[in-house]
């Protein structure tokens, strides 16, 4: 058959197409050719599903929750460390203010024994415990400033805890719903696929061949209806001489989209 001649397409310029591919040595009973059309629907429906797993609005909810949670127990690990060198701190400044307790009451009872005779010596007992009140006082004062950041850092380490305990709720609950979405999806696809596995066995291995080949190469799409003279793989309608082609062409002869390159099925709506 000789090629088509130019024709307008859509207001693009004239196009010069190649006649009608055919599969050479490919027969197939026009039953089987339709029921193709039914593992492609088939196979679209698996890739529309494995599409909508992977789209799932959970996904992202997960991801930012858990981004999130990671952001809350860095804090929180900052600030349970915080608390923890508060607490030791204090605990040292405790023992630093006893320890000067002790020893001032020590000198205040040997004070008041009248044990020390020397007059140098009661003066410089006297001294040292005006000294050590000083410095008591002044470590009594260490001691508050330092309850007061390990209470501050007690409340920073309640308030992330509870915040980390409701993100992690949240991030339960959407993986939760993920999970049971994905069940769902999963068990469609399932039974998309054993259906698939019912047609398709009932097709000519050779067609069925032909027909993976070229979904693999044509991104999911191996078979298209002819549909009122337009092919339904690439939505290009097919000229004057390309009808005539397909119409003069026999029942069971496996036709293929000179565009598209797709196998091109026949029906009752062809438009032939």
């Amino acid at each position: 058959m000789g090629p088509a001649g130019p024709r307008l397409e859509d207001g693009h310029r004239p196009l010069v197409r190649p006649p009608l591919l055919r599969s050479p040595q490919l027969n197939a009973d026009p039953a089987d050719q339709i029921r193709l059309l039914d593992v492609q629907a088939l196979d679209v429906r698996l890739s529309q599903l494995d599409h909508k797993r992977g789209a799932l609005p959970e996904h992202a909810e997960i991801e930012s929750l858990t981004k999130d949670l990671a952001q809350l127990r860095d804090l929180l690990v900052a600030s349970q460390t915080e608390e923890s060198d508060t607490a030791r701190e204090q605990t040292k400044a405790e023992q630093d203010v006893d320890q000067v307790r002790q020893r001032a009451v020590r000198d205040q009872q040997r004070l008041d024994s009248g044990t020390v005779s020397s007059s140098k010596d009661l003066e410089n007992l006297q001294r040292e415990i005006v000294s050590l009140a000083k410095r008591q006082g002044d470590l009594e004062d260490v001691v508050l400033e330092v309850m007061e950041r390990r209470e501050s850092a007690q409340e920073r380490v309640a308030e992330l805890t509870e915040r980390v305990s409701s993100v992690q709720a949240k991030t339960d609950d959407a993986v939760a719903r993920r999970d049971a979405a994905t069940e769902g999806l999963d068990g469609e696809a399932a039974t998309v696929t054993k259906e698939r596995e019912v047609v398709s066995g009932t097709l000519p291995a050779d067609l069925l061949k032909l027909y993976e080949k070229l979904r693999t190469q044509q991104g999911g799409v191996g078979a298209a209806r002819l549909y009122r003279r337009r092919c339904e793989g690439c939505q290009l309608e097919l000229n004057i001489t390309e009808v005539n082609e397909v119409k003069a062409a026999p029942r069971d002869e496996v036709l293929r989209c000179e565009n598209c390159r797709r196998i091109l099925v026949r029906t009752a709506d062809s438009g032939l």
